[in-house]
Order: structure tokens, then sequence, then C-alpha cells
């Protein structure tokens, strides 16, 4: 899709011409991923961090909150109970963590893949080459790394480098891609000072990244980070942070990356908490991540405001996810539910590699 069509797209105010936009992409899913609704397990591990993002409750700066590390046992027991309920995925997420050692991750991994047929999907920051090559090698199959926005400047005003040192999350999503990860990115929607054409450019870098999972959220600050006082870009250029215009951006990628998981994402469904879940899976998205978090744990993982508020046992998020997914006519995914550009890769790579012994 051409530049000018994605910003027509993301600047169009016209109702009817924003139904076509979310046919097309439901249309698109259903004919490439299929009515399936994978659901993931999510397990936020550890809240302590050592960067210092401007927008996030858990920056290191923040000392207004009470950290954690759950334990490997703490983490074993959620992996079991997505097993009990059905789950093809666990997702093990933490702040960037240095106590999650390479040796700590790969342990875990080993004893979840020893118990469980499950797929696990890292997302744990910004990481040595040598710890992603160690977690592979100990069976991750998926890492989650937003990229956050393809502004540069911007990214590094919402992620200051760590030690003075940036960091390229692009070439770190090639790395992933080159140790045989499926790869997830994404990016924010109304960051202050993110404009239309970003936006657009984030869309096509979608398809450039040739991404497994795209994962799509609003901004959503934190009120004890510097991130509520950014200045925004002109009133005309400032993408708002809404309901609508995530809803956009999932649709979009759905239409340039028609064969990828695209997730309704927790953000979504805080700012809206009575329908946002079901107007991302109607408007592109396949995936929605219950958490499993304990709930002494979940209410501490705020990266941003109410995303741990339920207190909620995993069984009743469970049958209360189910019971929407059924409602707009959808079915729960069952098994590990890779995304279909992966599968194609894979077999592609492996095909070639048989042709050339």
């Amino acid at each position: 899709m051409r530049h000018s069509e994605l910003l027509e797209w993301l600047r169009t105010p016209d109702p009817e011409r924003l139904n076509s936009l979310w046919t097309q992409a439901d249309d698109v899913r259903r004919a490439n991923v299929g009515d399936a609704v994978f659901l993931r397990g999510l397990v936020e591990v550890s809240n302590h961090c050592r960067r210092n993002c401007t927008y996030c409750g858990i920056r290191s700066d923040n000392g207004s909150i009470e950290r954690y590390r759950m334990t490997a046992d703490e983490v074993l027991d959620c992996a079991r109970k997505a097993v009990e309920l059905g789950y093809g995925t666990v997702v093990l997420q933490a702040g960037e963590d240095p106590a999650l050692s390479r040796v700590w991750v790969r342990d875990l991994i080993r004893r979840i893949k020893g118990e469980t047929s499950l797929a696990i999907t890292l997302s744990l920051g910004e990481r040595d080459e040598d710890e992603l090559t160690a977690w592979r090698a100990a069976g991750a199959d998926r890492y989650l790394l937003r990229f956050e926005t393809s502004n540069r400047a911007l990214f590094e005003r919402i992620h200051p480098p760590r030690n003075s040192q940036p960091v390229d999350r692009l070439a770190q999503l090639k790395t992933l891609r080159a140790l045989g990860y499926e790869v997830g990115s994404g990016v924010m929607v109304g960051i202050p000072g993110q404009t239309y054409d970003d936006l657009a450019r984030d869309i096509a870098q979608f398809a450039e990244l040739d991404l497994d999972m795209i994962g799509v959220g609003p901004f959503v600050p934190h009120p004890d980070t510097p991130a509520v006082n950014h200045p925004p870009a002109p009133p005309d250029e400032q993408v708002p942070n809404t309901v609508e215009m995530t809803c956009r951006v999932v649709a979009l990628a759905r239409l340039v990356c028609p064969r990828t998981n695209i997730p309704s994402t927790t953000a979504l469904a805080t700012i809206d908490r009575t329908q946002g879940r079901e107007l991302g899976l109607q408007r592109g998205a396949n995936i929605v991540m219950p958490n499993l978090t304990p709930p002494e744990y979940r209410c501490r993982y705020e990266i941003y405001p109410g995303k741990g508020v339920t207190p909620a046992r995993p069984e009743v998020i469970h049958e209360e996810l189910v019971a929407r997914v059924r409602a707009i006519g959808r079915t729960v995914g069952v098994g590990r539910g890779s995304s279909p550009r992966y599968r194609e890769r894979t077999q592609t790579a492996s095909t070639t590699r048989e042709g050339v012994e």
C-alpha cells in the first residue's frame, strides 16, 4: 500500500469510508488466519527494569511502586495453569531486569518445555545476542520487541539510551529472525509528537520487516512519568491515542500483513473496557492475551494506569474472554497458533535446504 493511501486511511473523517476499512480488514483476516481467536497466557515475571522510558510506570526512576520478581516455581505454576485452561502458548513478559539472567531464563524455559508442550514467547526487552541465542537453543519459540515508532528522534525521546548507548531495535529484530524465532513487534499510537506521516511509515515498516506478530496499542502514559508533559505535534499533525485510531492501525496492519498474527491488546481493552477488545477482533485482530499473573503481582505491573486492576482469578478471566469471543461469532483456537506467515517462511527455508542437500 502506498504512503499516500495509508495517510488517507489514517486521516479520513468519513464514517462510511471507515466502515469499508473495518469490513476489508475483517474479510482479509477471515481469509488468511481464519475465525479462531488464539489465547496466549500472559505471565508478568518481574516489574524491575533498568531502563528509564519516559512513559512507563515501571521505569527505573519510579520509586513509588513496589517491586517484585516471581520465582521460577511460581512461573512454572502459571504455565501449568495455561495448560489446564487449554492455551497453546505462554508469554513471559518483564521489565528489562538484569536478574532474569541468561542462565535463569534458560533453565526456566527448559523446565516449562520439559513439563508441557506449550510454545514459549519471551518479551524481556533489549538483550544481548548470547542471551537470545541461549534461550532459543533452550526451546523459546517467539520473541516480542516493539520498535514503538519508526521516527528515530521520537523513539529516543521516549526511550532514553542506557549508558549513553543508543540501541537499534530494527537490527535486533533481524537478529531474532536469523536465530529462528517467530518475531513480533509493533507500535504505540498517539505518542506526543507522533505525526500521521510517522504512523504511515510505521505501518509500511510492518511489511518491510515481514513480521510474524504485530502488536498495536494506544499510548497511555503513567501519571508518574515525564511523558505526561511531552509536547505534542501541531494539532493537525498529532495522532490521537484513541480506540478508533488504534483500530485503524490494526486494520491497516492486517491489510499490509494478511497472514500475520495480530492481538487485540490489553491497552485497547483498558481504555475501552466495554468493547475495546471486541472492536480490535472485529477490525483485523486474531489473538488475545489473558493474564495468568498471580493477582498480588498483577496489580504491581502497572506500566500504565489501570493495567492490572482486576483481582480476578485466571479461571474467571478465561471464562469471560471465551464468552466475549463467542458473542462476536468467533471460535477459540486450539494449539500453538503460529502465524501462517511464519509457517510459510520456515517451510520454504526447509524446502530450500533440502534442495541444496
